[in-house]
């Protein structure tokens, strides 16, 4: 079965009021992710990764010597990460569920210091790629970043929380202001009872 496109789980305009604009929406998930979708099909017709899930074709493709990956990895990768990426926001507002906190807290000392790391990582990413909360394989959470498509499964890890550093994903609604993107991202668009979910 081929990979398809889900559905947004909100409206394309539901979170313009909190900073991600309907025209990005539009272009974000209506364009560049089908587009995921529709080469990361063809780029695994008749190979021995159709029919995978897309966690064994990103775990199996992965090229940890290499930084430039191959078009299946950054396909499907990409893939994985949007379908991620538009269940970890939410047009409500949520407040972060008391287990996630106290692990937050244990984690980086608070809320706030979390959020610093996190905005920190995904600021100093050079070029595109993600900022994520992580569970490590010792259980710990940790702030990562990844170049391009890379993500936590290449590393064993469980991500939490990923916030988009393409540009394609804020230069409509931030310009060139990608600190002020990952600002509004932490205190206006996370579901963080998504985020809970994931521990």
């Amino acid at each position: 079965m081929a990979f398809t496109l889900p559905d947004l789980p909100y409206a394309h305009d539901a979170l313009a009021a909190k900073g991600m604009s309907a025209e990005t929406l539009e272009y974000h998930h209506d364009l560049h992710h089908n587009a995921y979708v529709t080469n990361g099909n063809a780029a695994i017709a008749g190979t021995e990764w159709e029919g995978k899930t897309l966690e064994e074709i990103i775990v199996g493709t992965y090229d940890k010597t290499a930084v430039a990956q191959n078009g299946i990895f950054n396909n499907i990768s990409q893939l994985w990460n949007h379908n991620q990426f538009w269940e970890m926001m939410g047009p409500n507002d949520t407040g972060i569920p008391g287990e996630l906190e106290k692990a937050l807290v244990e984690s980086f000392g608070s809320v706030e210091e979390f959020k610093t790391q996190f905005s920190a990582a995904g600021a100093g990413q050079f070029g595109s790629g993600w900022a994520w909360l992580v569970k490590d394989t010792d259980g710990a959470l940790k702030v990562t970043k990844t170049e391009n498509g890379v993500n936590p499964l290449c590393f064993g890890q469980t991500a939490l929380l990923g916030c988009d550093v393409w540009e394609h994903s804020y230069y409509i609604d931030f310009r060139n202001k990608r600190p002020a993107y990952l600002t509004n991202f932490l205190d206006n668009l996370v579901n963080w009872e998504n985020v809970a979910g994931r521990l």
